[in-house]
């Protein structure tokens, strides 16, 4: 496993990135020894940095594989949306406190949509600020989907690192192509930036082109890491197995591709629209006063199953 330096932190990361959205309740809903179990392999295996947040509550998967795990050199990534300075505050110490941690590597604004709501987000930027000062975290960042939050965190001083999508097909830019996030990632790299990138699969969308798009974004000169999400020890060899060079046993690629994922919309939904206003993506539709998946722009992140009041959204 390679490991780089992200940007001018002093935080030294695996190339690969364990996604850890995937083991929890927004969508294989593993139980937590079991999650926990295929993140300590990882983690053990060389990969020494994970991808987390408030939303997708994988703290508990953590702090277990942290115990289980031989390797205690991880460096954690969480995010936040809160947009106070008592609420990022607050986020943070869930986050220290829920995965037994004293210090967190990275803590992001989540998702952010453009330089309005980075503006929006001064307070909770203020804290983090704050919190690196303290050395409660190493280093301050903001995840995203869009190529002008890239453009502008590239000059913004107080932006250590950016996670921004990436991928083949661009699936999931919200506002160009993926030239157009390429050429801001470029900018930010050499500002000094640390770039982790998400969805290299598309959420699982590309997944039949497995080597094509892991391939295109470990090509990438500007990225130092990618996070990948897995949900199984399988998983985990064949990633580890890509990402050092070597080939992935056929009979395991298979398997993988044959794990195809899709969002499931149950027959009790009641129509209210919260999911729809919810999908960034704009993957979700009211058809007959039911919600409906468009699974060409579905990214399967299961966002949008958080603003179901009435549990009908997974992913299977």
């Amino acid at each position: 496993m390679k490991y780089y330096y992200l940007g001018r932190t002093n935080l030294k990361v695996s190339k690969l990135c364990f996604g850890s959205l995937t083991v929890g309740p927004l969508q294989a809903n593993l139980p937590v020894e079991e999650g926990a179990k295929v993140i300590a392999h990882a983690f053990d295996k060389g990969v020494n940095f994970i991808d987390t947040a408030k939303l997708y509550k994988t703290y508990p998967y953590i702090k277990r594989a942290l115990e289980l795990s031989k390797n205690k050199d991880i460096i954690i990534s969480s995010k936040s949306y809160d947009y106070t300075y008592e609420g990022m505050r607050e986020s943070v110490q869930e986050a220290l406190e829920g995965m037994g941690v004293k210090k967190l590597g990275i803590f992001m604004l989540h998702e952010q949509e453009s330089r309005l709501t980075l503006k929006g987000h001064e307070e909770a930027l203020r804290y983090l600020i704050d919190a690196k000062k303290q050395g409660i975290i190493d280093a301050v960042g903001v995840s995203t989907h869009a190529v002008e939050v890239v453009e502008v965190a590239a000059y913004m001083p107080e932006i250590d690192v950016i996670h921004p999508i990436v991928n083949i097909k661009g699936l999931g830019i919200i506002d160009g192509t993926i030239e157009d996030m390429l050429k801001a990632i470029k900018i930010a790299y050499e500002n000094g930036k640390g770039i982790f990138a998400m969805k290299p699969l598309g959420g699982g969308n590309l997944i039949n082109s497995y080597d094509e798009c892991i391939d295109f974004v470990l090509n990438i000169p500007h990225i130092h890491s990618i996070a990948l999400g897995m949900q199984s020890i399988e998983e985990v060899e064949a990633n580890i197995s890509k990402f050092n060079g070597k080939l992935i046993d056929e009979n395991l690629k298979l398997l993988l591709k044959n794990k195809k994922k899709r969002l499931l919309i149950e027959d009790w939904c009641s129509g209210c629209g919260k999911c729809v206003e919810a999908c960034h993506n704009n993957a979700l539709s009211l058809v007959d006063n039911k919600a409906t998946v468009d699974e060409h722009k579905c990214l399967l992140c299961g966002y949008c199953s958080q603003y179901c009041r009435d549990f009908c959204i997974k992913i299977v």
